[in-house]
């Protein structure tokens, strides 16, 4: 019997092998950026971590184009399909890359309204769902996704996961934040900025893991820039011509941005002109905790929620709390605005408010300032 035992197990692991060796592919691509599943099933919850972080994804790349079944149909659907990339390789004329230090942005001669739409395409295409999704703000932001090439991959793990995507898993989650600002009629700036989430064991004195939760981890400006060159592809320019841009030699950026304390009352001394300082007062707040509701660039007011992460339980983490199903009164997001007021041709002051536009004048409020300057100083 422990014999034909033996056997059995044997040959169960032979069916396996000779499984893998028929299935087994050959992964070509360079591209080290993916957040696509390898199928095109929607996928529920995976209680191994926060409902939250999951993006229940499906990948185009195995629908039938326009759901035709016919051959005249199918090649019909194909020469549409070619005349639309045709058409979108014709370009969009002014497009170029900004900077400011290792800050990036996207400029292009378009109005915002007509851009909108294809870069919501653009990120649903890249196997991301939208959990903000906010034309009159010209904001949008996608769910929490795992960029899958991080996974070490040989050939045998590769199979096995093609048929059980979730069998192996990074412990990293990112997601992006797009935000459209409009600075002339037909002129349209795009900034993409990413936030990370990092999946820890909290062990105990014998060095057990008890749980994992999860944690805020810095942001990459690289991830940021490989979006930014993709969306550039996407809207006709050329990948040589895109990744020349990328490439520009980086200018180092100098510090403009001093937190200044008189009494109670506090603010931010930016160094720089109203444009400037509206642009980089956004971009610290999308890097931060904050949420932008609302903007009213005329007046200079970002209309915002925060969380702040010293009030959540100090025994979950903060991603765990935020994504919790539990009584979250604790987590309910205050409600603030930030104001940036030119004060000459190249200086202007950033202050805090509360929802009821009277000055902040709280260690809350100072600790808002803090981390804008923080960011501001990056």
């Amino acid at each position: 019997m422990p014999f034909l035992t033996r056997n059995i197990s044997c040959l169960a692991i032979l069916a396996i092998l000779i499984s893998a060796l028929v299935g087994c592919k050959t992964i070509t691509s360079s591209d080290t950026v993916d957040y696509k599943r390898s199928s095109g099933e929607v996928r529920g919850p995976n209680l191994s971590y926060p409902p939250d972080l999951i993006t229940a994804q499906a990948d185009r790349r195995y629908v039938v184009q326009d759901g035709t079944a016919t051959m005249s149909e199918y090649v019909a659907a194909t020469k549409k399909t070619a005349q639309l990339r045709a058409n979108v390789m014709t370009g969009i004329p002014g497009m170029r890359i900004a900077r400011d230090g290792d800050r990036r942005w996207l400029v292009v001669e378009k109005p915002a309204a007509e851009l909108y739409p294809q870069i919501k395409d653009f990120w649903q295409e890249n196997g991301f769902l939208l959990t903000t999704d906010s034309p009159s703000t010209g904001i949008m932001e996608t769910d929490w996704a795992e960029n899958r090439p991080k996974i070490q991959q040989d050939w045998i793990r590769s199979t096995i996961n093609s048929a059980l995507d979730s069998i192996s898993d990074t412990g990293e989650r990112d997601r992006y934040k797009t935000r459209l600002e409009v600075v002339k009629p037909d002129e349209t700036e795009v900034y993409i900025t990413q936030k990370g989430a990092l999946e820890k064991c909290v062990s105990d004195s014998s060095g057990n893991c008890l749980y994992t939760i999860w944690t805020p981890r810095p942001t990459d400006p690289e991830l940021e820039a490989v979006f930014l060159q993709r969306l550039m592809e996407r809207l006709g320019m050329t990948q040589e011509m895109a990744k020349a841009q990328m490439a520009a030699p980086v200018v180092a950026k100098t510090p403009k941005a001093n937190l200044v304390q008189e009494g109670n009352a506090a603010h931010i001394e930016v160094g720089n002109g109203f444009d400037r300082a509206w642009r980089d007062v956004g971009l610290a707040l999308d890097r931060s905790n904050f949420t932008v509701e609302d903007r009213d660039r005329s007046n200079g007011i970002y209309y915002v929620r925060y969380v702040n992460q010293k009030e959540t339980s100090e025994t979950k983490g903060f991603f765990s709390n935020l994504f919790s199903s539990k009584d979250d009164s604790a987590l309910k997001a205050k409600k603030y605005r930030v104001i940036v007021k030119s004060t000459g041709d190249t200086s202007c002051s950033v202050y805090v408010q509360d929802a009821d536009g009277k000055p902040e004048n709280t260690p809350a409020g100072l600790q808002l300032l803090t981390l804008l300057t923080d960011q501001l100083g990056r």
